[in-house]
């Protein structure tokens, strides 16, 4: 078999096709072309992993990168990587954005299928990644993070705030202040709005801080509905006992959350107490809101959102859009062009919660007008009466839209333009109808190119009452605590499915800037894609500390966790910056096992570089990985040539011949081929280059010969 560096260097065909024609026996002889020689002695070798001598190099990983669906296809990638290589890695399906649903929920099954299908073909798995800003659901991290949005109930409140609001608390009971209960000025969930303060002492029991409402009178044939929402400095406990019930200590299931408990908890975060009353034993009512069992946590209950009312009393506000929060429908027609619409899934909806009316437009059309949504109401229009209509909003990209209320006859009474933003906002307008035969509410998409959402619409006659808007910014230490419970979600659902197979992990990936290689990445200041989501911007520097800390927590003691980056071979700068970092990690008590270097390179790229990374990271005496090994040839494939291969196959060589010449055995965890194939041109990575050591078609190029080559010589 001839030797890679003896085959010829002007090798352009990979393949060739012979005809079918019945053989006869040529009346001369012609010598074997060299392009085919070449092809020979490339099949002539034997896969790639069977180079790798296991004694000498028992916990080198030989790897590679695909698909899931075409691991569980068991096609010719499939083939293809259970016979070339022990270990896999998802280029895609374990990342947050693949797993993570609308609702912060965990859909696993296709992950646990692969990792069955990889142990029963004895293939070692390579978990990536756990932490990135690509990749991520971030539309539910967002929504996280978005205002609390209150809109009080339809109906009048029966419960008399008078006494709160004038601070005199008249007809309210400080039965046991514990601490002190207080009305501060602000504190509420609105800019500006009052608040109960409560402080408990030093008891334990339901009692040892209470406040008592004043007596609700009540229609014991109806059924009343109980709102506040309530959060405290440190967790907390409570809940709201009775006066008037039959039961007046039941369990009740506070937040809908379908369990009945005898207590609530409260944390930092604003949250919704919400249940129905219908057990009443006669006469008037009172609540007790029981917050004495946990000492020395401070309470604080917004004041202008606290409601009793009766949910089957005369409304204080008509929507005249029925159905306008989506949760049992729309009831909403549409037409335009190649547009669509409908309801989206639960979890879309604003601040991350049910659902929301989409319409999608995939182009502008020539006319505003040309792609609507139509609502038809139950009865037409006042004339002369102004209506206000408010709703929630956002779009996949920034663009107009227009309500109006139009006649069949298509004249009508507009709001006006409408700007749309890639983050949800709440619109208030108003218009007056000039006919009274109005008789729906349009929406115009004519000029917006993509995906508009809309949620919890409320069309209501500008004299009706009630049915106000109160938005809850989140704080900063909210935003921290939010987005570090999702991160300890995340990971603990991904290890916790996967640690029987995954034994390695990329826990961290691409932390540092390529601006400014000390420092970490930030979104800050930029537009982002809707799948990115910087966790560092939330969790600060020690985001990459916590990471390891629940890796190691959740997944195998023994795992082998690492950071990974890119371009560390172009700038050593940013090589340097992502060793200061795995120190810093450290410092802060987590332990970093390993540092990959991805390596995306072209046959451009300095080899003195090259060897210098390499040195850089042996001195860390981290294990080392080269973690997405591809390598292009500065052009397409269709515009590559002979030499181009030659050049790429030399490089393969000597990036596999430096890590074995340059980084000590002990800290060799080995090397993964990102891209095995071409990648075609339809492909969102690297689109229409020869970066593999196959072609697209799986015929073997120069580059396998020299990667088989450097394996052999290496791993003896």
């Amino acid at each position: 078999m001839q030797k890679l560096l003896t085959i010829a260097a002007g090798m352009s065909v990979l393949s060739l096709m012979t005809a079918c024609n019945k053989y006869k026996s040529p009346a001369f002889a012609v010598d074997k072309p060299a392009t085919v020689s070449v092809q020979e002695d490339l099949d002539a070798y034997p896969a790639l992993k069977s180079y790798i001598n296991r004694s000498a190099h028992p916990n080198f990983k030989w790897g590679v990168a695909l698909g899931l669906q075409e691991y569980l296809d068991k096609g010719v990638k499939y083939r293809l990587a259970n016979k070339n290589f022990d270990e896999i890695v998802l280029g895609y399906e374990m990342k947050h954005g693949a797993v993570v649903q609308a609702d912060g929920s965990l859909d696993l099954v296709k992950v646990k299928a692969l990792l069955e299908t990889a142990t029963q073909n004895n293939m070692a798995v390579y978990g990536h990644t756990l932490v990135w800003h690509a990749n991520q659901k971030a539309s539910y991290l967002n929504g996280l993070l978005s205002p609390l949005v209150v809109t009080a109930p339809a109906y009048n409140n029966d419960l008399n705030l008078a006494g709160l609001k004038d601070k005199s608390f008249t007809g309210w009971n400080r039965t046991n202040a514990g601490a002190g209960i207080s009305v501060a000025d602000n504190g509420g969930m609105g800019a500006g709005t009052k608040s109960l303060k409560l402080v408990a002492g030093t008891g334990t029991a339901a009692t040892d801080l209470q406040l008592v409402t004043p007596s609700i009178t009540v229609n014991t044939a109806h059924k009343y509905e109980v709102v506040l929402y309530i959060k405290s400095d440190l967790p907390g406990e409570g809940r709201i006992a009775f006066e008037g019930m039959k039961d007046n200590t039941p369990a009740i299931d506070w937040s809908k959350s379908g369990k009945a408990t005898a207590t609530f908890t409260t944390g930092i975060s604003w949250k919704e107490i919400r249940f129905q009353l219908s057990d009443f034993a006669g006469g008037p009512i009172k609540l007790h809101l029981d917050l004495g069992y946990k000492p020395g946590v401070t309470y604080t209950v917004d004041v202008n959102n606290f409601y009793v009312y009766d949910t089957q009393g005369t409304a204080a506000v008509t929507n005249l859009v029925t159905g306008g929060d989506f949760e049992s429908g729309s009831g909403w027609g549409g037409w335009g062009g190649s547009s669509t619409r409908g309801v989206t899934a639960d979890g879309l909806g604003v601040g991350n919660k049910g659902k929301a009316f989409f319409v999608t437009n995939p182009t502008k059309a020539a006319n505003y007008w040309d792609v609507q949504t139509s609502y038809p109401f139950a009865a037409n229009l006042s004339n002369g009466e102004t209506y206000e209509l408010s709703f929630w909003v956002k779009g996949t990209a920034a663009g107009v839209i227009r309500p109006e209320l139009q006649s069949t006859d298509y004249s009508s009474n507009g709001f006006g333009q409408v700007n749309v933003t890639t983050e949800w906002k709440q619109v208030n307008i108003a218009t007056t109808a000039t006919s009274d035969t109005r008789s729906r509410l349009i929406f115009s998409y004519g000029e917006f190119a993509g995906t508009v959402y809309i949620d919890d619409v409320v069309l209501k006659n500008s004299k009706a009452t009630g049915g106000s808007t109160t938005i809850a910014e989140k704080s900063a230490a909210e935003k921290t605590m939010l987005i570090g419970g999702a991160l300890d979600t995340w990971m603990k659902g991904m290890l916790d499915a996967s640690k029987a197979t995954v034994k390695a992990w990329d826990v961290v990936n691409e932390p540092m800037d390529d601006g400014k290689p000390y420092e970490l990445k930030t979104g800050v200041g930029r537009t982002l894609a809707t799948d990115e989501f910087y966790w560092q911007d939330y969790l600060g520097k020690d985001y990459g500390v916590t990471a390891f800390k629940l890796a190691r927590q959740y997944g195998n003691a023994t795992d082998i966790l690492f950071i990974n980056d890119y371009n560390l071979e172009y700038s050593l700068d940013k090589c340097r910056g992502l060793i200061e970092y795995v120190k810093y990690i450290e410092s802060k008590g987590a332990k970093v096992d390993g540092i990959g270097t991805q390596m995306h390179i072209s046959i451009s790229n300095d080899k003195a570089k090259i060897d210098e990374m390499f040195k850089l990271l042996a001195a860390t005496g981290k294990l080392i990985k080269i973690s997405e090994l591809d390598l292009g040839v500065g052009v397409k494939t269709t515009a590559a040539t002979a030499e181009h291969y030659q050049k790429q196959a030399e490089l393969y060589k000597y990036v596999i011949d430096k890590y074995f010449e340059l980084i000590p055995a002990k800290q060799r965890y080995g090397i993964t081929l990102w891209s095995p194939l071409d990648s075609p041109a339809s492909s969102s990575w690297r689109a229409g280059e020869p970066i593999g050591v196959w072609t697209e078609s799986y015929v073997r190029k120069l580059a396998y010969g020299a990667v088989a080559e450097s394996l052999k010589a290496n791993t003896k």
